[in-house]
């Protein structure tokens, strides 16, 4: 056995259960293998995932399906104009019978909270939200709650050119550890939803493959992938490449780079490595690094910077 594939890969049981769950997903999000992998790497990572695309492309059933197979207590908060910070972290209510006020859970307060449309909601209620998310607790009336472990948001965003839209800040942008976008399903995906009607895999007829205490088991996993001192010289020298190119107005973070180490290794993780390579780091560079690269000019191909990027910058 290599040092590659051997101390923290995935063990025999856990390998085969993240086969199963992606079988899963590929059976309900036709298409989309690559988005699906991010997602999954996205929950390995301990990180949230935003989705921004048009309306009707599958976000909620991507959301829906993750939540499903790996077995995890699963809330949807449809995010409007008039929704407040405690309609998500809950509120204290008075008990008259008792004399005293009893807290009612938000549904913040889940596994797996689908954050659907939150640039619809007003920047408060954005805030509260992604206060939790960064904190993993909530405090209301001087009590400060934890948030079940583990805990995973997918917000999903329509463009912003969309009407009624309040798109998030750059500082709250970078709460996500990525962001992908689904697209239209390719042609031979959606000749095969035509002919099922929509209805040959639903989200329903899937059993769960994880429960909470595996997931977080192979979170730990995840952290002990091994990143060589090359692989670290290499997210530094793609980290100066950003802060350095003219067409970024700011470059990749510390904070960002260790989000990128995260990532990668969950990436190796899922692909049954146990030491993280250039290639995972390249896979899961556009997601998390897209969000996070403000354009001088917005006319700029974001995607393909981002690729020359990593064309550009040598391998150690």
């Amino acid at each position: 056995m290599t040092a590659v594939t051997s101390a923290h890969s995935p063990a025999g049981h856990h390998a085969a259960l993240l086969g199963r769950l992606l079988a899963q997903l590929d059976s309900v999000i036709l298409g989309k293998s690559g988005q699906v992998r991010l997602a999954l790497t996205c929950l390995l990572a301990r990180g949230h995932l935003l989705i921004e695309d048009q309306p009707g492309v599958g976000k909620t059933t991507l959301a829906h399906a993750l939540a499903r197979t790996a077995g995890l207590h699963f809330r949807r908060v449809q995010f409007t104009a008039d929704l407040l910070p405690a309609d998500l972290t809950g509120v204290s209510v008075w008990d008259g019978v008792n004399g005293v006020f009893r807290f009612h859970e938000g549904p913040v307060f889940s596994e797996v909270l689908l954050a659907d449309e939150i640039n619809r909601a007003t920047p408060r209620t954005q805030g509260a939200l992604l206060e939790a998310m960064e904190e993993g607790q909530v405090s209301e009336g001087g009590v400060t709650r934890p948030l079940p472990r583990p805990f995973f948001v997918i917000a999903t965003q329509n463009p912003a050119a969309f009407v009624g839209t309040s798109p998030l800040p750059e500082a709250q942008l970078d709460r996500f550890l990525m962001t992908v976008t689904l697209g239209y399903p390719d042609p031979a995906a959606e000749r095969q939803l035509l002919e099922g009607g929509g209805r040959s895999v639903t989200v329903r007829d899937l059993p769960p493959v994880l429960d909470a205490a595996t997931l977080l088991a192979m979170q730990a996993e995840v952290d002990r992938v091994y990143a060589a001192a090359p692989l670290l010289d290499y997210l530094q020298l793609l980290a100066r490449a950003t802060r350095t190119h003219p067409a970024f107005a700011a470059g990749l973070s510390p904070r960002a780079l260790l989000a990128l180490l995260a990532a990668s290794r969950a990436w190796a993780y899922l692909h049954g490595r146990s030491m993280a390579l250039p290639e995972d780091v390249q896979a899961v560079f556009p997601a998390l690094a897209a969000h996070r690269l403000p354009l001088r000019d917005p006319a700029h191909d974001l995607p393909g910077l981002l690729r020359a990027v990593l064309t550009e910058t040598p391998i150690p």
